[in-house]
């Protein structure tokens, strides 16, 4: 495959990025900055060669720290206490900064103040993209009739057309969630027949006279009672008129919820108050993805990513779809607009406020050489993106998304302080090149890999005027302490590492830390996904532990998840819980540093094999479709069919399991060969029915797909922090036929 490149000095720009740059990107980006393609391009050339030399420098220091710890679990065996001082010894561990307190500025209530779900989607995707910018509303009824929430028991099958019984049964659970988080001074929202505004006295079937804090929400029940709302407080707005009001706003914990009311409606006709829907304010903010849900080896799939982000900004992205034999064109929804009870309009922001993850320090991108290697790929984001949201930061666009002037870029796998120092200078040089206001960009900080746990609140430091997130993320955390710790010893099994001591010491740091560094009220501290799309009744039962732990926000699957997980943040006050945390202080770097190592590993041949079994179904699953269709995040079928959502941080966990196995003889790697061709097969049932699908067991020697899966195993233990980027990029780029320049 011949590139065609633009030279702009030093750069060798691929003809597909460069066009789409100049065509597409700068002339928007012309229309409220002070900026030329000559200009751009030279501040282009010249961030990224001051900055290339000191990525690799960075770089360069995680191998040698990788290098320095496997020497000492080879030499040693590992005790806490002089691990801890090797690692403070070798600089793994830094000299813990004084106390401090971030002051980001210009950061958006649903990232500082509001708690609720947050979607992950791939931006390469135009129609999950959009659907995640809409999900700032989602409808309850749906929501629970779709999924399994509601068991399909008793008569209650969802089927193929409505099933009133089933129907009855959303109702009941949307009318106890508004007991529950909006109560009436006396009975239920169940036996409502009618709702509005009244700023009168009201004179019952009695002859009794009620007053009702003026104006307030009146409810006349099926037994003649009226009533108001038991906090009054709560009712922000209507649509429609006082008498007949088509909407109800209400708000709890910062977060809105509209009863729909219309009488002619299939569902509101049945209705004793002719209510029709219960929305709720639901994915508050949405990460759009560049990164580990994305398949984006070169120019072409790098620029779909940014044409939607561009547009998103822009705020005309659209997609055409078919539903039900009709063509659909999906765009980003409006404002909503209601009428307080003061009687003046009102909006409320129609979309989720959009983060845009970009790469890490590692990867690098044939999409443009330098002197003849490839970009650093994190570079290249840094100063295309923010180009590309410059409208938005400017406040130029017809639907915004920041309403403060921001940018919020959300930036994994970095390690250590030093990285994410890096990160900033970075950003600052992408504003001074493109021409934006200084500190604009925003960071979230992803508490993914190891050197950065132990070092949290250096991390923030360095980055506390522009931090507006932080996180939790299970899997790339687990990947990166199997690999850090990789010649320790033999892990335990997977599924026990989370219960395991460093586990609860990460999860509960990374709170503590985030709080007491001051992002209570400022910034977002979030936690890990939700896996399984399809199961959102175990997930609404169990959920609601990351809004408990402190947690502003907690990733989920779909805008449908979004909606469920949402009650959480009705029925836990993060607010209030983070307070209660402030005084609880938070676990000690030794209980982080606690390697979950087995003590016993005289496990079962078949307790082994069907560990072996679980990881190489999930890895061949996840790379079949990543390689040879491109897709970097989808719902992948796990050994027992159940739907997960995989990406890539996923893969590095069962990789870097197994490659730990064979590196202490758990396991062989003879065993993990005839398992790999045994999943395969697996896969590929599982996968019949797809025309876009290759078969793996058809060929098993010239399969590229296979040999990447293969590779993520056998060198895993060598490859850059066990990560799976550089072998699925070579892979994806051997199939697409990419030979180099």
């Amino acid at each position: 495959m011949a590139t065609q490149r633009i030279t702009k000095g030093s750069l060798a720009i691929d003809k597909i990025l460069y066009d789409f740059i100049e065509n597409e990107a700068l002339p928007v980006a012309k229309t409220v900055l002070d900026i030329d393609s000559d200009r751009y391009w030279a501040n282009f050339e010249q961030v990224v060669l001051e900055l290339t030399p000191k990525n690799k420098a960075l770089l360069a220091r995680r191998d040698e720290l990788q290098a320095q710890i496997d020497t000492w679990h080879k030499n040693n065996t590992y005790e806490l206490s002089a691990y801890k001082q090797f690692l403070t010894d070798i600089g793994y561990l830094e000299p813990v900064v004084d106390d401090f307190k971030i002051s980001t500025e210009n950061v958006d209530d649903e990232i500082a103040t509001i708690s609720g779900a947050q979607l992950v989607v791939p931006v390469r995707n135009a129609r999950y993209a959009l659907n995640a910018g809409n999900a700032r509303w989602g409808s309850l009824y749906d929501a629970l009739y779709g999924f399994d929430v509601i068991p399909e028991t008793d008569g209650a099958e969802k089927g193929k057309g409505y099933n009133p019984i089933r129907g009855a049964k959303v109702i009941e659970f949307a009318k106890n969630f508004l007991d529950e988080t909006f109560p009436l001074d006396d009975g239920s929202h169940a036996d409502a027949t009618s709702y509005y505004i009244s700023v009168q006295k009201i004179i019952d079937a009695f002859g009794n006279h009620t007053v009702l804090s003026n104006p307030n929400l009146v409810v006349e029940l099926s037994n003649g009672d009226i009533v108001g709302l038991k906090y009054p407080e709560q009712m922000v707005g209507y649509n429609g008129t006082k008498q007949e009001p088509t909407e109800i706003i209400l708000k709890n914990n910062g977060l809105h919820t509209i009863i729909a009311i219309d009488r002619t409606h299939l569902i509101g006709k049945d209705d004793k108050a002719g209510v029709k829907d219960v929305i709720l304010e639901a994915a508050v903010t949405t990460i759009q993805d560049l990164e580990d849900s994305v398949a984006a080896v070169d120019a072409e799939e790098k620029v779909e990513g940014y044409r939607n982000w561009l547009g998103l900004m822009k705020g005309d992205l659209s997609e055409n779809l078919e539903k039900n034999g009709k063509t659909i064109t999906r765009t980003l929804n409006s404002d909503r607009t209601y009428t307080d009870l003061n009687g003046q309009s009102q909006s409320l922001h129609g979309r989720s406020v959009m983060l845009l993850r970009n790469v890490g320090h590692l990867m690098t991108n044939p999409a443009i050489l330098v002197g003849g290697e490839e970009i650093f790929e994190g570079i290249m984001d840094a100063l295309i993106t923010p180009m590309l949201s410059a409208i938005d930061i400017m406040g130029k666009n017809a639907l915004r998304n920041s309403r403060t002037g921001s940018m919020y870029i959300v930036k994994p796998k970095m390690h250590g302080s030093e990285e994410v120092a890096f990160a900033v200078e970075l950003f600052e040089r992408a504003e001074q090149a493109i021409g934006l206001p200084a500190k604009s960009i925003k960071m979230g900080i992803m508490d993914e890999e190891r050197r950065t746990s132990a070092n949290l609140k250096n991390c923030i430091h360095k980055a506390k005027d522009r931090t507006i997130f932080i996180n939790t993320g299970f899997m790339d955390r687990t990947g990166d302490e199997i690999h850090t710790a990789m010649q320790a010893g033999a892990f335990v099994r997977k599924g026990e590492i989370k219960g395991q001591t460093w586990f609860n010491a990460y999860e509960k740091r990374n709170v503590g830390i985030g709080l007491e560094t001051g992002l209570l009220g400022k910034a977002q501290i979030g936690k890990g996904m939700w896996p399984k799309p399809d199961e959102l009744a175990e997930m609404y039962r169990t959920k609601i532990e990351h809004p408990t732990a402190g947690a502003s926000c907690a990733w989920v699957p779909s805008p449908n998840g979004a909606t469920i997980h949402a009650i959480h943040y009705h029925q836990v006050s993060v607010k209030d819980r983070q307070n209660e945390l402030l005084s609880e202080g938070y676990p000690s770097i030794d209980e982080l540093l606690t390697i979950p190592l087995a003590t016993d590993t005289n496990w079962s041949d078949e307790d082994k094999q069907k560990e072996l079994d679980n990881n190489c179904q999930g890895i061949l699953g996840y790379v079949v479709r990543w390689v040879d269709l491109g897709v970097g995040c989808s719902k992948v079928p796990d050994i027992n069919n159940v739907g997960l959502m995989e990406d890539r941080a996923t893969l590095r966990i069962s990789s870097q399991h197994i490659a730990n196995w064979l590196a202490h003889g758990v396991v062989t790697e003879s065993q993990v060969w005839d398992t790999l061709k045994r999943m395969a097969k697996v896969v590929d049932e599982q996968n019949k029915d797809d025309p876009a699908y290759r078969p793996m067991s058809k060929d098993f020697e010239n399969n590229i797909a296979f040999h990447a899966a293969a590779d993520l195993i056998f060198k895993g233990a060598t490859e850059p922090s066990g990560y799976t980027e550089p072998l699925l990029h070579k892979a994806r780029l051997k199939l697409k036929g990419y030979q180099g320049d």
